[in-house]
């Protein structure tokens, strides 16, 4: 009796969740393999920062798709049917139905369907019908197959039959989905990168100038062939006072990229495995006009560098590497030996390196965080929907970190706990869904270099985790190890659909021993403050315009421990403003103008302007 339908359905299980299914791969072929971006992975719920097109929750196709149920038009021949939303509903006075109901009712046929109730229900359309239809054929032709015939009632038989004739042409539908869905899934396991892992790429071409109004006073000496641009610390041998040099020429405008390659795989469907390839050529203009210690900062957007230094330029190198995995559904932690803590700490919607924001003074503290990688761990504790809590300990574990023989971490004679490293606790508090707040401690632990060969200048202490600032005994001499803490607090707040506000206040104080004993120590105490306002959507849906004014690194006390970050005692300000616009789906036009007034700290220093075009790419 139920011979022409099991046959069928023995070689394909049709269910609701199928019809479903097909509709999520629709979207899964037609949006590809869209980029998760280089910004943070997020671990547990957190505010968005950076733009992307990952392919959204099946829950949430599933809502989406929900629109599929449209109102029904009035009955038409079988013949002329092209969508089972062309027949009229089943109402629930209708035979098929009460029928229907009480097969479910006896053979539990529609368990897998739980979000679905026939129960209540004025009226549910024909193709909805006919899915509950089908996996009632399913579970009657298990149970027969089963040789459990004697289970199943001739009464039951026929009227299975019956409504199987009814709605012949609705079956007919989900078997032809069904046939489609395999082809399709045919076609994309042929197409797919891996079966475990998602291929992303992140590309930046970088128009970029700068230029100033006059001459520009810069602490230190020029190092020839540096890339980027930049100069070495040093102190008059006989005055004491730091070397200050002028720039008179104006650098060329440079076309640079920046590309990176990221491979994100999960072996459970809950962890991921996190890697990033890099490699560029920036050697951005701006740089040609900062102190030591401070290349490729105020008027350099974060894509115009080279992500791998000090390899060479077009090096491919390791960018980050790490592993997720969740300890609870509110505890996530992260490990492995290559992590950017500026993708995990210190975040904001506005203030990113894809779109808003993202100049080296801009998108986060100054003072407190750094592009450099480190290995450890950190763990992300979603307390509650308003409060995430994250901690981590990362030890320095970067290429640049060349007077320590590269990477510290993988170095025994320092390893682990050894060398330099940072300890870093934050607090985010989301009111809302349009405003966040963080508190951010970072407490940092500061290696000092060796000591240079007689008759050679000694290698600079960079102030910072930051690379901000650099610092010796205030005559010259060598620095032991110093200890920083570190305060940032960070805030992000949408006003409305198309504005918002953004900013952040720090603080560090980092300690000053010097390795002569006879010279007194002390602490440099520096301030930082941004505030900005943000555009969203403007001029099209996905844009977006921020205008960031920024104090990056103020010195409160301690000047005389400065070979390069004082200045004349001034304090520079930048201002940035960008707009991120996408042109198609894949692409993003970037035009940003930053401004640098006193810049290097010279108050006497003219303005210096910096233009960057980027053409990102991101799919």
């Amino acid at each position: 009796m139920l011979c022409d339908v099991s046959e069928k359905q023995m070689n394909v299980k049709i269910s609701s969740t199928l019809i479903i299914l097909s509709a999520v791969l629709n979207v899964l072929l037609d949006i590809g393999t869209q980029a998760f971006a280089i910004e943070p992975a997020q671990e547990v719920k957190e505010t968005k920062v950076i733009e992307t097109s990952i392919p959204e929750p099946l829950e949430q196709q599933r809502d989406r798709l929900s629109s599929y149920n449209a109102t029904p038009e009035p009955t038409q021949p079988i013949a002329q049917i092209t969508s089972v939303s062309q027949l009229s509903d089943v109402k629930t006075t209708d035979w098929a139905f009460t029928a229907l109901q009480s097969l479910v009712e006896r053979y539990g046929c529609i368990e897998g369907y739980p979000d679905r109730t026939y129960r209540g229900k004025q009226a549910i359309a024909r193709y909805e019908f006919a899915a509950g239809l089908n996996a009632c054929l399913d579970k009657i032709n298990e149970i027969v197959s089963a040789g459990l015939a004697d289970k199943v009632s001739q009464a039951d038989l026929a009227t299975l039959k019956k409504l199987q004739e009814e709605f012949a042409a609705e079956l007919s539908v989900l078997r032809g989905r069904v046939d489609a869905l395999d082809v399709k899934t045919t076609r994309l396991e042929a197409q797919q990168f891996s079966t475990t892992t998602k291929l992303n790429v992140l590309s930046s071409f970088n128009l970029s100038s700068a230029f100033s109004g006059g001459n520009i006073l810069a602490e230190g000496l020029p190092i020839s062939g540096s890339v980027p641009v930049a100069r070495f610390a040093a102190r008059n041998p006989f005055t004491g006072s730091p070397i200050v040099g002028t720039i008179t020429e104006k650098p060329n405008t440079t076309l640079s990229y920046s590309n990176y390659l990221i491979l994100t795989s999960s072996f459970t469907g809950s962890d991921t495995l996190n890697m990033i390839l890099a490699m560029g050529n920036g050697n951005p203009p701006a740089s040609a006009y900062s102190s030591a210690g401070f290349s490729s900062t105020f008027g350099v957007p974060y894509a115009d560098s080279n992500p791998v230094v000090p390899l060479a330029a077009n090096s491919v190198g390791l960018f980050e590497l790490f592993y997720s995995f969740p300890i609870s559904d509110t505890l996530r932690v992260q490990v492995g030996p290559k992590i950017l803590p500026f993708r995990q700490f210190d975040v904001n919607r506005f203030t990113s390196v894809i779109s808003g924001a993202g100049g080296l003074n801009s998108f986060q503290s100054t003072l407190a965080n750094s592009g450099l990688s480190g290995a450890g761990a950190i763990a992300s504790w979603r307390i509650s929907d308003q409060f995430l809590l994250k901690a981590g300990y990362l030890a320095r574990n970067d290429a640049s970190f060349l007077y320590f023989g590269g990477d510290s971490a993988s170095n025994p004679n320092r390893g682990l706990f050894g060398g330099s490293n940072q300890i870093l606790t934050e607090l985010t508090y989301s009111p809302s869904d349009s405003t966040n707040f963080r508190f951010l401690y970072s407490r940092t632990y500061n290696q000092a270099p060796p000591a240079s060969p007689l008759g050679q200048p000694n290698l600079p202490f960079f102030l910072t985790y930051s690379a901000r600032g650099v610092a010796d005994d205030g005559f010259g001499g060598r620095l032991q190890d110093s200890t920083g803490d570190n305060f940032v607090f960070n805030f992000d707040w949408l006003l409305n659909q198309s504005f918002g506000l953004f900013g952040r206040y720090s603080y560090s104080s980092y300690r000053i021993a010097p390795v002569n004993l006879a010279i007194a120590g002390g602490n440099v105490n520096l301030q930082a403050f941004q505030v900005g306002l943000a555009f969203p959507d403007l001029g099209k849906e996905g844009a977006l315009g921020t205008l960031s004014f920024t104090m990056p690194f103020q010195v409160l006390s301690g000047r005389n421990f400065l070979v390069a970050g004082n200045g004349d005692g001034g304090t520079q300000y930048d201002l940035e403003l960008t707009y991120s616009y996408p042109i198609m789906r894949f692409i993003t036009l970037t035009p940003s103008l930053f401004a640098t007034f006193n810049a290097n700290n010279f108050s006497s220093n003219p303005t210096i302007w910096g233009m960057v075009l980027r053409t990102q790419f991101l799919f």
